[in-house]
């Protein structure tokens, strides 16, 4: 017998709430085949089996948050089975198989052939999501991705087609499990109060920042930039090169942290030291619809505007898709939060902790601006906030920072002869 456990699957992780099945109690598994879908601190992810065999017990309830160490479910493996027993479970379907045609007739009944165990789907945890929510059998959708992948767009053109599809069997199926899940977020003993489950990845969010808030002196310097000259050279050049304003801030930060480190550290308060990382890891706070999450551009001071953009668009891609891999999430020393496109015009941060530091990005909007010979002028601006550790380092450092990075946005020639 086979014991299937919570492992860890990410730095740090400690529980994961069980989201789905995809098997049941005495369905055979292959080798390797997703038979669980659950939630961790920073990602949803699909646990395999280890070994083929049949499953014996489902130990969890889908929507329990479990420790890691706890085991799930048990797997009979095909050596420890008998043969004949074997035999007749790898003959059983799964809840999402082709139902076998009945008949009366002996020699009809011996022309079944055995149904082996479903082929492995290529498809992201959030299609699987939407598949889920419009009652689609994923088995049935015909990927256009890559090597087959099955992509959103794909579920949701089968639904569209699904009045034609012999799927009726199926939906019933879907249907009661769907019904089931809706009952749970029903009003919830009272009918002016609609019940949210606090846990998964909106709990790992409320802890950090929980940890965040009560273990940093939180100080804030806000300042203004003139965004004009950046924006007149990035249409100049993006008939030939399509670079997102974001990748020129980070560009700018990664030369202003080579040049004030402080903010590019870690305090150890146990070891009494703060940590000058060499690197700098920029974090990318991302709204996604289950919360924020941070993808990590990897040495981005060693990297070129053009990489950076690159790189930035396929992390956040994923984000929003939630297939980002742990070492996609982790490790960064300065992080930023672009929340200027969905109109904020300030903001006091919250930094993500064990980091010391954190740059928001507010709205850029045209006013009037008075020129040092008393005119007034039409020009694009945008506040900035600083959100700093003080335990670290102090306001005169902060404002130093903010001012360096202000001279590379506003004169951007500047920032390229930086980059040489």
């Amino acid at each position: 017998m086979v014991e299937v456990k919570l492992h860890d699957i990410g730095e740090g992780m400690t529980e994961g709430n069980i989201l789905t099945y995809f098997i049941k109690k005495g369905d055979w598994v292959e080798e390797d085949q997703p038979i669980v879908e659950l939630q961790t601190e920073k990602m949803v992810a699909e646990l395999t089996a280890p070994t083929k065999g049949i499953v014996k017990e489902i130990f969890i309830t889908e929507g329990t948050t479990i420790p890691v160490g706890t085991t799930i479910l048990t797997i009979e493996s095909e050596r420890g089975s008998e043969k004949n027993e074997s035999s007749e479970m790898q003959q059983k379907e799964y809840d999402y198989s082709v139902q076998l045609a009945t008949s009366d007739d002996p020699e009809t009944q011996t022309k079944h052939k055995k149904i082996k165990g479903p082929k492995r789907i290529k498809a992201a945890p959030y299609t699987r999501k939407i598949a889920r929510e419009l009652e689609v059998d994923i088995e049935l959708v015909e990927g256009s991705g890559k090597d087959g992948r099955i992509t959103v767009e794909d579920v949701h053109q089968f639904a569209q087609d699904r009045e034609s599809a012999a799927t009726k069997s199926d939906s019933t199926n879907k249907q009661i499990h769907w019904q089931s899940l809706m009952e749970k977020r029903e009003f919830h003993n009272n009918e002016e109060a609609n019940i949210i489950p606090f846990k998964g990845r909106r709990k790992q969010i409320a802890k950090k920042m929980t940890t965040s808030v009560y273990t940093i002196p939180h100080v804030h310097h806000m300042e203004e930039i003139d965004m004009t000259e950046l924006l007149h050279f990035r249409k100049e050049i993006k008939s030939d090169l399509d670079v997102s304003v974001a990748a020129f801030f980070i560009k700018a930060l990664t030369i202003v942290l080579r040049e004030h480190p402080i903010f590019n550290a870690k305090l150890n308060e146990e070891k009494e030291e703060i940590r000058l990382e060499k690197a700098a890891h920029i974090g990318i706070a991302t709204d996604t619809e289950d919360g924020l999450i941070v993808p990590v551009i990897k040495n981005a001071d060693k990297k070129s505007i053009l990489a950076i953009q690159k790189e930035m668009k396929e992390l956040m891609n994923k984000a929003r898709v939630d297939i980002l891999s742990p070492k996609e999430m982790t490790g960064s020393t300065f992080t930023i939060s672009n929340v200027g496109p969905m109109g904020s015009i300030g903001a006091t941060p919250i930094i993500n902790y064990p980091e010391v530091a954190l740059m928001a990005f507010h709205k850029t909007k045209k006013m009037p601006v008075v020129t040092d010979d008393d005119e007034i002028i039409i020009r694009s601006m945008m506040n900035v906030t600083l959100t700093f550790d003080h335990r670290v380092t102090d306001g005169g450092n902060a404002i130093n920072f903010t001012n360096r990075f202000k001279a590379l946005l506003e004169n951007p020639k500047l920032l390229l002869v930086e980059l040489s």
